[in-house]
């Protein structure tokens, strides 16, 4: 794919031409030798950034005071209608922090019939849900009308909300590109645009698709990208489609993990499912990681044979299933979610306080996101990583290039040790011994059960052995 230009826009005029006041540079500052103002200062507080009082009424009602780093960072920025570039890790509070410069940079306005005037693009169906969620009563607010477009749920449905007029369009580029298509959304009144988690779009593979929305909204218009990363195609597009951006980092990658005990588990491959069960069945939530959906599946039905509320989550799962079920966990029903990485971006819950990678993930990126599912907005929380001995080589260099130091330690299910580092007990409905393969078939790592001529032979075999070395042969 070709790389355009750098992008380049009169922000102080485009803000003019719609009734706005330009950005001015915050106290003494001047603008930089090309005429670039230098950024806002950071906020102290909600109340330094003059935010219209029914936001401020919202922000209070959720007790919501004092903004996090990066919504003090990038806030100021953004309300003035300059392009911004924030880097945090997942569950810094990244959406208030774009979603109300939106919000009020696009109250007083109404969209017309399938020409939204705001746009934030997600690469999972699960955040844009919870960005949806999040920025809702600040929308009631402002009387802005939102509208979410992702894949799994009905085509007509999302076109019907565009048709009768969306202020504020939230969705994966997927469902977009196909609305786009059908002509049941047109962007060329899309004044700011949002792209969350950008670096998740880039590596699932859809860079060409933003890349295509961004050249059909207005061209004067304000971008902002938040992402965990800036590598790669991150680079390309804040480079190409972002014009003169401040740039934040807050909670660098090695430092993104400050809140969070991690904690690696050595175990032994037949005993990994067993160790898994126990932890499963501690009291509490625990959001549990599977490499396939195969696996979450197989894992899930044993769980709940044992007495454990557990549930599933992955891909294979319709959009409604996926919403009912993340339901059931945020409020308890279900106490043990399995997922696979479906579950690592966009899943906020309460109160979780302990992840398992029961797999361990592919890379430094994966483990971090995957944790970031606990120790949200400045909480605490726990990462447990199972790890057979053929992968500790590899976990290890994967933990190391994340920038995370774990406590590590030799374990065995029933132990006192596994209860102390994750709450582990014995499951509910099962009096069987925690130890041993039966319970585990079929997932991973568990041999297979001997068949009583094969024991039998194995036995003779090592009877023959044991006869030889006594006789010096």
């Amino acid at each position: 794919m070709d790389t355009p230009p750098p992008r380049r826009r009169p922000a102080a005029d485009a803000d003019a031409a719609e009734g706005r006041p330009a950005a001015a540079p915050p106290g003494d500052a001047v603008p930089a030798p090309d005429g670039t103002p230098p950024p806002p200062a950071p906020a102290e507080d909600f109340a330094a950034l003059g935010l219209p009082a029914e936001v401020v009424r919202v922000l209070d009602d959720a007790g919501v005071r004092e903004p996090f780093p990066i919504q003090a960072a990038t806030l100021p920025a953004a309300l003035a209608g300059r392009d911004v570039v924030g880097r945090a890790r997942t569950g810094s509070g990244k959406t208030l922090a774009f979603g109300l410069a939106l919000l009020v940079r696009t109250a007083g306005r109404r969209a017309g019939a399938k020409r939204p005037l705001a746009l934030v693009l997600v690469p999972t169906r699960e955040l844009a849900q919870q960005v949806s969620d999040v920025l809702a009563p600040y929308a009631r607010a402002l009387d802005l009308r939102l509208a979410t477009v992702v894949g799994g749920l009905s085509l007509g449905r999302q076109a019907a909300a565009l048709k009768a007029g969306a202020d504020v369009v939230i969705a994966t580029p997927g469902r977009l590109t196909d609305l786009v298509a059908r002509r049941d959304c047109h962007l060329d009144q899309v004044r700011i645009t949002v792209l969350d988690e950008a670096d998740q779009m880039c590596d699932l593979g859809f860079l060409p698709q933003v890349c295509e929305i961004l050249d059909q909204v207005g061209p004067d218009g304000q971008r902002m990208l938040f992402s965990a990363t800036l590598d790669r195609d991150v680079d390309v597009l804040v480079t190409s489609r972002l014009d003169e951006p401040v740039f934040a980092a807050v909670d660098q990658v090695a430092g993104s993990v400050a809140t969070m005990e991690h904690h690696v588990l050595n175990v032994h491959g037949a005993d990994k499912y067993a160790t898994a069960t126990e932890i499963a069945a501690r009291d509490g939530r625990v959001l549990m990681f599977l490499d396939t959906k195969a696996g979450v599946d197989r894992f899930t039905r044993h769980l709940r044979a044992g007495g454990i509320r557990a549930a599933a989550l992955h891909s294979g799962k319709s959009q409604p299933q996926r919403t009912h079920t993340l339901a059931q966990f945020r409020s308890g029903d279900v106490t043990v979610l399995v997922a696979t990485d479906v579950a690592a971006r966009g899943i906020h819950v309460d109160e979780l306080e302990l992840v398992v990678n029961v797999d361990p993930p592919a890379d430094a990126k994966d483990y971090l996101h995957r944790g970031g599912r606990t120790a949200r907005a400045g909480s605490s929380g726990r990462v447990v990583t199972l790890v057979t001995p053929n992968q500790r080589g590899d976990v290890m260099r994967m933990l190391s290039a994340a920038g995370v130091r774990p406590t590590v330690t030799q374990v065995r299910s029933g132990e006192q040790r596994l209860t102390d580092i994750t709450g582990a007990r014995r499951p509910p409905a099962g009096d069987r011994p925690a130890q041993g393969n039966r319970p585990f078939q079929g997932l991973g790592n568990a041999p297979k059960k001997e068949s009583r001529k094969a024991a039998e032979a194995r036995r003779t075999a090592e009877a023959r052995k044991a006869a030889r070395v006594r006789r010096g042969g």
